[in-house]
């Protein structure tokens, strides 16, 4: 199983010239923790997280430190620091060094790479675009779906009904495609993701269930309208 057959293909995603404002209402209303960050030519320049936003002054969440630890740091640290918690441009917050990877990586060697460096999720690039994103969330997915034993055919027959569902979920305007994901093995699909009520979660299965060469549909989705998350 690859980087493509688990990441969540519709990426959300701001431009430079967004603002720390607008981003964070992004995060909250599409129940996301971070959203890459692309030029006018979709190549990606950077990612910001809620971690990234996490230290604000508007919001009384700076770091305050004590006159004496104040002395011992760097003029260019704390520079740094009033960029971050007072500067209303993501191009002033946002993560520039960014790791992705390929959409053909093993998803073991995606592990790996969240893993080593610590992180939540990889932007999956290809050509310097963005067409996908992997979280730790996405690997448990795949992991919860997998049986024994796995054919290349029926990888291949997976791939193609993986990308038909998502393709249907993108032309429905009942949904938002960003917050489902979609794993299938044998023939069988399995549901992934948040919704905003069980009218949603229906059609989602039944949409599912009626995609050719589906022979199973596992709904793992669950009910949270919006503006009812932590």
């Amino acid at each position: 199983m690859k980087a493509r057959d688990v990441m969540v293909a519709k990426v959300i995603g701001v431009g430079p010239d967004a603002s720390v404002q607008e981003v964070a209402a992004i995060l909250l209303h599409n129940r996301i923790s971070a959203v890459p960050v692309v030029d006018g030519k979709g190549k990606l320049v950077g990612i910001v997280s809620e971690g990234d936003l996490l230290r604000r002054a508007e919001a009384g969440t700076q770091k305050r430190r004590p006159v004496w630890l104040e002395f011992l740091t760097s003029k260019e640290a704390l520079a740094d620091e009033f960029v971050k918690t007072h500067s209303r441009k993501v191009t002033d917050v946002m993560t520039r060094e960014v790791i992705t990877a390929a959409p053909d990586i093993p998803v073991g060697d995606l592990a790996t790479l969240l893993e080593k460096n610590n992180i939540k999720r990889v932007p999956i690039v290809d050509g310097g675009k963005v067409v996908g994103i992997v979280s730790r969330a996405n690997l448990l997915q795949a992991l919860a779906s997998l049986k024994m034993e796995k054919s290349p055919k029926s990888e291949s027959v997976d791939s193609v009904i993986r990308e038909n569902v998502l393709a249907e979920l993108k032309t429905k305007p009942w949904t938002n495609p960003s917050l489902v994901n979609v794993t299938v093995q044998d023939g069988t699909v399995n549901l992934w993701g948040v919704v905003d009520s069980p009218a949603e979660k229906k059609a989602i299965r039944v949409l599912a269930e009626v995609t050719p060469g589906v022979l199973a549909v596992n709904d793992n989705l669950m009910v949270q309208p919006a503006g009812t998350g932590i």
